[in-house]
């Protein structure tokens, strides 16, 4: 079981690097609200899909609505930077900087939820920056400032996490999914007629179906996944994933990833797997 855990999670991480070349390559030729709005509304439909609202209207009772729709907002923050950063950065540069969530999550989660951090913590959050900054190269020609863009979104994605936790003792699974998309549907949908552009090409047509294909399919593995075996267990081979952002940057938009980049990453998946290892260990 923990072998085909393994397998499925590292097939969500091609699923998930689909996702964002997806929204790259769409956001050279539509607006970024327009993007941004399609996937939502694939969110939306795969959650209601899996929910089955109609059947069980319940699922719309939330116990906490108004965490649930901060938890909806900060995702929408998340996504809306990424796509951002995903017009100037190469797909292994926005990587890098996303691998800094759980450092995130384990240094917010004590003011948030309590808990501990710890001096080995302290050190793996630092010294995970540390690799960011290397990847990103600072005062050099090579930075972009778009990068702050980028690190706004992982601070909202770990927030995005932990209001998660705290939501999970309260609300059912289903439930937590049907609100997941509101506030991105909430806050856009009424400007669709000012923004959207439509689309004259079938293969512009096509990367919008497989940007949604992509983010449905790779959740469901996930899901998959994290029933036959802990987070704990899961959450280094979702690294994979970089390996995946390298391979399409190249194929699709001709990216080589400069040595930095690569070392930097390095630097931040260790520190990550090391977290991994010790949530792990602690649980055990």
């Amino acid at each position: 079981m923990r072998l085909l855990a393994v397998l499925l999670m590292c097939a969500a991480t091609v699923c998930f690097s689909g996702i964002d070349s997806s929204a790259k390559w769409l956001g050279m030729r539509l607006p970024e609200a327009e993007v941004v709005w399609v996937r939502y509304v694939g969110a939306a439909i795969f959650g209601t899909m899996v929910a089955r609202p109609w059947s069980r209207p319940q699922t719309f009772r939330a116990n906490r609505p108004w965490l649930q729709l901060f938890r909806s907002a900060l995702l929408l923050g998340s996504t809306y930077a990424n796509f951002l950063a995903l017009r100037k950065l190469q797909l292994a540069e926005t990587s890098t900087i996303a691998f800094l969530s759980p450092l995130l999550v384990a240094l917010m989660a004590g003011p948030w939820l309590g808990e501990r951090v710890g001096g080995a913590r302290m050190a793996a959050i630092a010294v995970g920056f540390l690799g960011v900054v290397i990847a990103t190269r600072p005062g050099t020609s090579a930075f972009q400032p778009i990068v702050f863009v980028a690190i706004s979104g992982v601070f909202c994605n770990a927030a995005y996490g932990l209001a998660t936790r705290m939501l999970a003792g309260g609300d059912s699974p289903e439930t937590t999914l049907v609100w997941t998309p509101l506030a991105g549907i909430i806050a856009l949908t009424p400007f669709v007629p000012w923004f959207w552009e439509t689309p004259h090409e079938p293969l512009v047509w096509a990367i919008m179906a497989l940007m949604g294909a992509s983010g449905a399919f790779g959740h469901w593995l996930m899901i998959l996944a994290h029933q036959r075996a802990p987070a704990s267990a899961m959450a280094p081979f979702g690294y994979t994933q970089l390996l995946w952002m390298i391979v399409i940057g190249w194929l699709v938009f001709g990216d080589t990833p400069p040595g930095a980049t690569l070392i930097g990453a390095g630097i931040v998946i260790g520190c990550g797997v090391f977290l991994a290892w010790r949530e792990r260990r602690g649980g055990r």
